[in-house]
């Protein structure tokens, strides 16, 4: 049982379907409804927590094989994406920044120099004096994305269910009794091993489960404009703004960056996100600060995803604590679309009972049982 339908579900039905597994999938709304389908799209390896390096480099190259993973190159392109530095405070954090990644052994993130960054983006903001790199990381389509993991799916043999929302999560002999409610009322599934990949309701799951997470859910705010003559190729960051901006094929600037919306619950569970127009001027000021000729662009569309947050920025990734069988993977923190294509078969791994090729050990759901060690690893 995989439960959730956004692409980390997706992606971890698929990988436990190509194993030989029967999975079924329960999705309480529609697949993607949050999270995935409002994702900036980003393929991204810079400015990673070191934790999550390796999982981004290992990534990187699965992205450039989709179609003959999924059927559809799911839009990606590899484009470059830079960290801009505006000031001299920023430039001194992105120099420390790459010094601390290579001390790790990572050779991924270059420094630009401001003629470097003024000849790779010449519409910049005159300003601007450098920029963190990484040539590899890229975009990609996250609607694109969506349909062909789901598509993919059904054609490898996982059952999908939309609209079920499960209620209830326990021992069942050797296996796992989940309660859950949808168009055909209450219904009780029995499963050898269950994952919970949740997105902003992960938190929740765990609970019936006896785990506590702290996580709290942000409707993370996106922009899109008509399209514009081709003045950007890769995508643009900011050290010291919330800011994400790429320009796609069609010429639309798609904008984001963190800015939150309002987040308004319902009943049995359900939430939604509503945009907050100061939020949105806030975000728009950033992109014109870095590109002066943004201050004429014309805004079409606006919407927010809900995502889960956890405290310290990192997905609980890894067998759950409490309850044998249940394995967790949600709270990506806004910086989960990169890393789809491979959480499914690390996942699988581990509903397998393998060892993953990659270490999981700082995604441990119980990581935020002792808060001693948590002030420990923040001062580290």
């Amino acid at each position: 049982m995989v439960i959730g339908g956004g692409l980390i579900g997706l992606s971890c039905a698929l990988a436990a379907r190509r194993r030989g597994l029967s999975v079924r999938l329960l999705e309480a709304e529609r697949c993607a409804r949050h999270a995935s389908s409002a994702s900036a799209g980003g393929v991204r390896s810079l400015n990673r927590h070191p934790a999550e390096i390796p999982l981004a480099r290992a990534a990187l190259p699965l992205w450039g094989r989709m179609r003959e993973q999924v059927g559809h190159d799911c839009g990606f392109r590899v484009s470059g994406q830079l960290r801009v530095a505006e000031d001299e405070t920023a430039l001194a954090a992105l120099e420390r920044r790459r010094s601390r990644v290579r001390a790790l052994g990572h050779e991924h993130e270059t420094l630009l120099s401001a003629r470097e960054l003024r000849a790779r983006v010449p519409a910049l903001a005159g300003h601007c004096l450098g920029a963190l790199a990484v040539e590899d990381d890229g975009f990609a389509d996250p609607l694109a994305s969506v349909h062909a993991y789901r598509r993919q799916a059904r054609r490898s043999g996982v059952v999908l269910e939309e609209g079920v929302r499960v209620i209830g999560l326990g021992h069942e002999g050797a296996g796992l009794r989940l309660e859950h409610l949808g168009p055909n009322g209450h219904g009780t599934t029995r499963a050898g091993a269950c994952v919970n990949a949740a997105g902003a309701w992960g938190g929740a799951l765990a609970r019936l489960a006896g785990e506590t997470v702290p996580i709290r859910t942000a409707a993370l705010q996106m922009i899109v404009t008509a399209p514009l003559p081709a003045f950007l190729a890769p995508v643009i960051g900011s050290e010291g703004r919330k800011l994400s901006l790429k320009q796609s094929a069609a010429g639309a600037l798609v904008v984001g960056g963190g800015h939150e919306g309002r987040v308004v619950t319902g009943g049995h569970g359900s939430a939604r996100g509503e945009v907050v127009a100061a939020r949105v001027a806030e975000n728009l000021a950033n992109a014109v600060a870095l590109f002066p000729r943004l201050v004429r662009a014309r805004v079409v569309r606006t919407w927010t995803g809900l995502e889960g947050m956890l405290e310290d920025g990192l997905p609980v990734l890894g067998p759950s604590a409490t309850l044998p069988g249940l394995v967790h993977a949600f709270g990506f923190s806004a910086h989960g679309f990169a890393l789809v294509p491979l959480i499914g078969p690390l996942v699988a791994d581990l509903v397998e009972g393998r060892a993953p090729t990659l270490s999981l050990e700082a995604f441990r759901p119980t990581r935020f049982q002792c808060p001693d060690a948590r002030r420990r690893e923040a001062a580290a």
